[in-house]
């Protein structure tokens, strides 16, 4: 029986959330015990049965998303062209026009040109590891940030600053939208902020299925829209290019001025945190082959840290039209001309109606703010449900934290952020940046050069420990000092520079911490009691499947670990990760391994007594 056929028969059984409680205690596997304690009132039974129900309606719901868990090789249907359209439609946000407007105006064209150059070189250098790790071994950024030096629960941290990322660029583009709704429409923007929040939730519900159509489908009219004017103005007003490099901001200096540079720098790598959305699409990339290597390639750097590239195209576009909008139009055009809606509208207008021009202004704005607020409320409700559900072993359902997400996006907008957006951003791109660039710091330098860190990213529970210092402190670290210089603590000399800081220290200290704990914090477990290979003949994860003995439903080899708790007869029992996610009592999780007397070990290698070590190395 398929994966997809158990489902629906166990989850789509008469009677909804009574079906998923009694598959949790009847059917399950959960065995005679735990029956027993639940009609005797066994507090222990009751936390073990609630547990599995928690795991079922985990189940239930990431049919759709994986919110939890790796993405099978089962689910995993899309061409690597189709994964890679629907990750680029999620960057059509117009936060990027805002952006570029914003540092143009205060730092001058060339230095916030220069800014942009700065930020895209890091945001890509940073981003390839990380979506390689993505689209290889099909699971998300979060998944990868635990094996990457933070442990099992040391990841929950990362996981809200991503969180704190999707709010704060969801409440962007609503704001952008309502300011396009109130210009085309009348509607007050408290009322526009409420609606661009409102009109998402019916889109995010049913999530990749739902997602890669939407972008597909949008993408050509988007692409329409913002590619014609910008060629239009090219075209008709070659002057403008001389007026933009002439253009001197705000600080009226002319020339190259580092400190503006890299206080511009600082805004863009806010979006450094764009990565790890780009990888919640591309962890749905089909496996990599001979005969599809060169296609799979293209999509994986182009949708993952290739969306850079677009991004900082789209940031020179917006400060283009800013200064043409101040420099040509109206010099007092600078108080709106870091809003996406004026700059269109402004550039249409030259070109048909009025009563066109708005409209299609209009029309720009929603369907950007849509692809991107799609994404921005999917990932950010994956981010909360995992942090959540890690903590507390209950998984109170993904709509939940789409509902919450949303709420504090809600909450941003009406207290008007747009006004005080470089701030915002600047601070928040140190935090960001202390994440990522950690993240990528171990896997290039700690897996690949010094092969302290296990090459193989480790997700389950059981299998890491709870905090691995190694990625923990580098993070809190990095970040921690480059907040205080960005706050001016160390002086307003260097409070320009705290983006070096960030960046310095997240690539400096994670191989420093991982030779000095000589690696032994990575893994608790380097066997999972299963004696399958982990990755098939090309190094792709294994789609063997293994019945979850909580659950009842066969999940992929990746997703699987021994349980500690064996059948009725003695014989081995298999969990997923989902299900001992959500196990509060822990007894399905296997003990730590502890070393063989006198024998030699790799650092982070631990063995039971007698026991192998199953390699499962992957190739390519």
């Amino acid at each position: 029986m398929t994966n997809d056929l158990k489902d629906s028969e166990l989850l789509d059984s008469p009677g909804g959330g009574a079906a998923v409680e009694r598959a949790a205690v009847e059917g399950s596997g959960a065995g005679p015990e735990t029956k027993r304690a639940r009609a005797g009132g066994n507090p222990a039974g009751d936390k073990q049965a609630a547990g599995n129900a928690d795991a079922l309606s985990a189940t239930k719901e990431s049919l759709e998303d994986y919110t939890l868990r790796f993405a099978p090789r089962s689910y995993r249907k899309w061409s690597a062209g189709v994964v890679a359209t629907s990750a680029l439609g999620g960057i059509a946000y117009l936060a990027d026009f805002s952006i570029g407007a914003n540092i143009g105006i205060a730092y001058g064209t060339v230095n916030a040109i220069l800014g942009i150059v700065v930020a895209a070189v890091i945001i890509f250098a940073t981003g390839f590891p990380l979506a390689y790790y993505a689209a290889r071994y099909n699971i998300d950024l979060d998944l990868i940030t635990r094996g990457s030096g933070f442990g099992y629960y040391g990841s929950v941290v990362t996981n809200v600053i991503f969180a704190t990322f999707t709010f704060i660029f969801f409440a962007l583009e609503g704001s952008i939208m309502a300011q396009g709704l109130e210009l085309g429409l009348g509607i007050p923007q408290w009322l526009g902020y409420a609606a661009s929040t409102v009109i998402i939730i019916p889109l995010v519900i049913y999530g990749m299925n739902t997602l890669a159509k939407l972008q597909v489908w949008t993408t050509p009219l988007w692409l329409l829209l913002m590619v014609v004017p910008v060629g239009y103005l090219l075209v008709s007003h070659p002057g403008s290019i001389d007026d933009f490099f002439a253009y001197t901001g705000n600080s009226g200096g002319g020339g190259t001025n580092l400190a503006s540079v890299m206080l511009a720098a600082g805004v863009c790598l806010s979006l450094m945190a764009q990565i790890a959305e780009q990888i919640d699409y591309l962890r749905f990339m089909p496996p990599k082959t001979a005969d599809n290597k060169g296609a799979w390639w293209r999509a994986v750097i182009l949708a993952g840290p290739g969306w850079v590239l677009f991004g900082a195209v789209k940031q020179i576009v917006g400060m283009f039209i800013a200064v043409y909008l101040i420099a040509k139009l109206d010099p007092a055009a600078s108080a709106t001309a870091n809003e996406p809606v004026h700059q269109f509208l402004g550039v249409y207008e030259e070109m048909m109606p009025a009563w066109l021009a708005m409209s299609l202004a209009v029309v720009l704005v929603v369907i950007s703010q849509i692809k991107i607020n799609v994404t921005n409320a999917y990932s950010g409700s994956l981010a909360w449900t995992n942090s959540f559900t890690r903590v507390t072993k209950t998984y109170p359902g993904r709509m939940v934290f789409v509902a919450v997400n949303l709420l504090i996006a809600l909450v941003l907008m009406e207290a008007n952020m747009f006004d005080f957006l470089n701030t915002i951003l600047g601070f928040y791109a140190n935090c960001a940046m202390a994440w990522v660039v950690t993240v990528a710091s171990d896997i290039a330098i700690n897996k690949y050069l010094l092969k302290i860190s296990p090459k193989t990213p480790e997700f389950r529970r059981g299998m890491l420990h709870a905090v691995n210092p190694v990625g923990f402190v580098s993070m809190l670290v990095s970040a921690g000092v480059s907040i205080a210089v960005f706050f001016g603590a160390f002086g307003s000399g260097i409070q320009p520079y705290s983006p070096i800081f960030a960046v310095g220290l997240a690539l400096v200290l994670p191989p420093v911490l991982a030779v000095l704990t000589k690696g032994k914090y990575y893994l608790r477990r380097t066997d999972d009691g299963i004696d399958l290979p982990m990755f098939d003949a090309d190094g792709n994860p294994s789609d063997a499947k293994l019945l979850c003995h909580v659950t009842g439903i066969e999940f992929e080899r990746p997703d699987m670990v021994r349980s500690a708790q064996d059948g009725p007869d003695g014989e081995p029992q298999y969990v997923s990760s989902l299900a001992l996610s959500t196990d509060k009592t822990g007894e399905l999780v296997l003990p730590a391994q502890l070393p063989l007397p006198g024998q030699p070990l790799r650092p982070g290698q631990h063995l039971l007594p007698g026991q192998p070590l199953l390699p499962a190395k992957p190739r390519g």
